[in-house]
Protein backbone atom coordinates (compact mmCIF):
# COMPACT_ATOMS: atom_id res chain seq x y z
CA UNK A 1 0.00 0.00 0.00
CA UNK A 2 1.10 3.54 -0.69
CA UNK A 3 -0.32 6.86 0.46
CA UNK A 4 -0.39 9.88 -1.82
CA UNK A 5 -1.10 13.51 -1.12
CA UNK A 6 -3.61 14.46 -3.81
CA UNK A 7 -4.78 17.84 -5.09
CA UNK A 8 -7.95 18.68 -6.99
CA UNK A 9 -8.32 21.43 -9.59
CA UNK A 10 -9.60 23.76 -6.83
CA UNK A 11 -6.34 23.18 -4.89
CA UNK A 12 -7.91 21.11 -2.10
CA UNK A 13 -5.21 18.75 -0.76
CA UNK A 14 -6.09 15.35 0.74
CA UNK A 15 -4.59 11.88 1.27
CA UNK A 16 -5.60 8.56 -0.23
CA UNK A 17 -4.21 5.01 -0.02
CA UNK A 18 -3.67 2.80 -3.08
CA UNK A 19 -2.21 -0.67 -3.62
CA UNK A 20 0.46 0.90 -5.85
CA UNK A 21 1.12 3.89 -8.12
CA UNK A 22 -0.50 2.21 -11.13
CA UNK A 23 -3.74 1.75 -9.17
CA UNK A 24 -3.89 5.51 -8.55
CA UNK A 25 -3.23 6.21 -12.24
CA UNK A 26 -5.99 3.80 -13.33
CA UNK A 27 -8.55 5.06 -10.81
CA UNK A 28 -7.79 8.73 -11.52
CA UNK A 29 -8.09 8.17 -15.28
CA UNK A 30 -11.46 6.47 -14.74
CA UNK A 31 -12.70 9.39 -12.59
CA UNK A 32 -12.95 7.21 -9.48
CA UNK A 33 -10.74 9.42 -7.29
CA UNK A 34 -12.93 12.17 -5.84
CA UNK A 35 -12.00 15.24 -3.80
CA UNK A 36 -13.80 14.96 -0.45
CA UNK A 37 -14.12 18.76 -0.20
CA UNK A 38 -15.71 19.61 -3.55
CA UNK A 39 -16.39 16.34 -5.38
CA UNK A 40 -14.02 17.11 -8.25
CA UNK A 41 -12.65 14.11 -10.14
CA UNK A 42 -9.83 16.17 -11.70
CA UNK A 43 -7.21 14.99 -9.21
CA UNK A 44 -3.42 14.87 -9.45
CA UNK A 45 -0.63 13.84 -7.08
CA UNK A 46 0.56 16.75 -4.95
CA UNK A 47 4.15 17.26 -3.87
CA UNK A 48 4.87 15.28 -0.73
CA UNK A 49 7.48 15.91 1.92
CA UNK A 50 9.15 12.71 3.11
CA UNK A 51 8.58 11.71 6.72
CA UNK A 52 12.09 11.63 8.16
CA UNK A 53 12.51 10.89 11.83
CA UNK A 54 15.46 12.54 13.51
CA UNK A 55 17.93 10.09 14.97
CA UNK A 56 18.19 10.24 18.71
CA UNK A 57 21.35 8.92 20.30
CA UNK A 58 20.70 6.82 23.37
CA UNK A 59 22.58 7.57 26.55
CA UNK A 60 24.83 4.87 27.88
CA UNK A 61 22.25 4.11 30.60
CA UNK A 62 19.50 3.75 27.95
CA UNK A 63 21.77 1.52 25.83
CA UNK A 64 22.48 -0.74 28.82
CA UNK A 65 18.78 -0.91 29.70
CA UNK A 66 17.87 -1.76 26.08
CA UNK A 67 20.57 -4.46 25.93
CA UNK A 68 19.38 -5.96 29.24
CA UNK A 69 15.76 -5.97 28.04
CA UNK A 70 16.80 -7.68 24.80
CA UNK A 71 18.76 -10.36 26.65
CA UNK A 72 15.80 -10.96 28.96
CA UNK A 73 13.46 -11.33 26.00
CA UNK A 74 15.83 -13.75 24.22
CA UNK A 75 16.09 -15.79 27.41
CA UNK A 76 12.28 -15.98 27.60
CA UNK A 77 12.08 -17.03 23.93
CA UNK A 78 14.61 -19.81 24.54
CA UNK A 79 12.66 -21.05 27.59
CA UNK A 80 9.39 -21.12 25.63
CA UNK A 81 10.97 -22.96 22.69
CA UNK A 82 12.61 -25.53 24.95
CA UNK A 83 9.35 -26.05 26.86
CA UNK A 84 7.11 -26.42 23.78
CA UNK A 85 9.31 -27.99 21.08
CA UNK A 86 11.28 -31.19 20.51
CA UNK A 87 15.05 -30.77 20.21
CA UNK A 88 16.37 -32.51 17.06
CA UNK A 89 19.92 -31.11 17.09
CA UNK A 90 21.82 -31.01 13.81
CA UNK A 91 19.07 -33.09 12.16
CA UNK A 92 16.84 -29.98 12.08
CA UNK A 93 16.80 -29.55 8.29
CA UNK A 94 16.11 -33.24 7.72
CA UNK A 95 13.32 -33.38 10.31
CA UNK A 96 11.74 -30.10 9.15
CA UNK A 97 11.58 -31.49 5.60
CA UNK A 98 10.02 -34.75 6.83
CA UNK A 99 7.34 -32.76 8.64
CA UNK A 100 6.83 -30.46 5.64
CA UNK A 101 6.35 -33.38 3.24
CA UNK A 102 4.05 -35.28 5.64
CA UNK A 103 6.53 -38.12 6.21
CA UNK A 104 6.25 -37.82 9.99
CA UNK A 105 3.84 -36.40 12.55
CA UNK A 106 3.59 -32.61 12.54
CA UNK A 107 5.11 -31.14 15.70
CA UNK A 108 7.16 -28.19 16.87
CA UNK A 109 10.91 -28.77 16.67
CA UNK A 110 14.11 -26.84 17.17
CA UNK A 111 17.76 -27.49 16.46
CA UNK A 112 20.65 -26.32 14.34
CA UNK A 113 20.91 -25.76 10.59
CA UNK A 114 23.67 -24.28 8.48
CA UNK A 115 23.08 -21.20 6.35
CA UNK A 116 23.16 -23.45 3.28
CA UNK A 117 20.52 -25.79 4.75
CA UNK A 118 18.34 -22.82 5.67
CA UNK A 119 18.56 -21.45 2.13
CA UNK A 120 17.63 -24.85 0.67
CA UNK A 121 14.63 -25.14 3.00
CA UNK A 122 13.47 -21.65 1.97
CA UNK A 123 13.67 -22.67 -1.69
CA UNK A 124 11.58 -25.77 -0.94
CA UNK A 125 8.95 -23.77 0.94
CA UNK A 126 9.65 -25.37 4.32
CA UNK A 127 8.32 -23.08 7.05
CA UNK A 128 10.80 -22.31 9.82
CA UNK A 129 12.22 -19.39 11.77
CA UNK A 130 15.69 -18.44 12.91
CA UNK A 131 16.18 -17.17 16.44
CA UNK A 132 19.34 -15.61 17.89
CA UNK A 133 20.17 -18.32 20.40
CA UNK A 134 21.98 -17.41 23.60
CA UNK A 135 24.44 -19.86 25.08
CA UNK A 136 23.44 -21.10 28.53
CA UNK A 137 26.13 -18.99 30.22
CA UNK A 138 24.75 -15.89 28.43
CA UNK A 139 21.12 -16.70 29.19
Amino acid sequence: MIVFDLKCRKSHVFEAWFPDSAAFDNQAAAGKVVCPACGSTKVTKALMAPNITARRDLSSTEQKAAAAATLTLLKQVREEVEKNCDYVGDRFAEEARRIHYGETTKRNIYGEATDEQAEEMLEEGVAFGRIPWLRRDDA
